[in-house]
């Protein structure tokens, strides 16, 4: 091999340098790539983050707005226990009886019933109705007849209410089956 044919000192470091290079971009390729992959790994967890950050937000607004709907469920319930309660000591008294107390009675019965109605409070009206598990609790049952085919409520024993769209008590009733 002669000098000629031997590289020089510029072409070797030249070479050297060049594979360098390659080198380092190959290895910022990379980097890039990794860097990349990373990004949308975050990225996607970000959006799920932002996902289940509204999903609880709307979760605490159903929990909310249904929390002020049926605020006065329970007030409701113990008013009706004490309706009932001046509804038997009206029965206990004489229909036609016009004392003070009897009017008292039948007087703070109206209210509590206006007060209730107005607050969302209605009555089921059970009577000669399908039997529906979820509004009536069955007391007893008679065979059917003709005007009480099998599955209509027969008799009312106690009246039912709902508060809104829930049921608040159910009729305790007599059906035929």
């Amino acid at each position: 091999m002669t000098d000629a044919d031997s590289p020089t000192e510029e072409e070797i470091e030249l070479e050297e340098t060049s594979e360098e290079e390659v080198e380092i971009e190959l290895t910022i390729e990379e980097k890039y790539a990794l860097l990349e992959e990373k990004l949308e790994k975050v990225e996607a967890e970000v959006g799920y983050r932002d996902a289940e950050i509204i999903n609880v937000r709307k979760k605490l607004s159903a929990e909310k707005s249904s929390l002020i709907r049926y605020s006065g469920y329970n007030l409701s319930k113990r008013i009706l226990r004490v309706l009932g309660d001046v509804d038997r000591a009206l029965e206990m008294m004489d229909s036609e009886n016009e004392t003070p107390e009897a009017e008292g009675l039948r007087l703070i019965r109206t209210k509590l019933w206006q007060e209730l109605t107005q607050d969302g409070v209605s009555h089921i009206d059970a009577f000669n109705s399908n039997f529906d598990p979820n509004l009536h609790e069955a007391i007893t049952t008679v065979p059917p007849t003709e005007e009480f085919p099998s599955g209509k409520i027969v008799e009312v024993l106690e009246e039912g209410y709902m508060y809104k769209d829930r049921l608040l008590k159910a009729s305790k009733v007599v059906v035929s089956s």
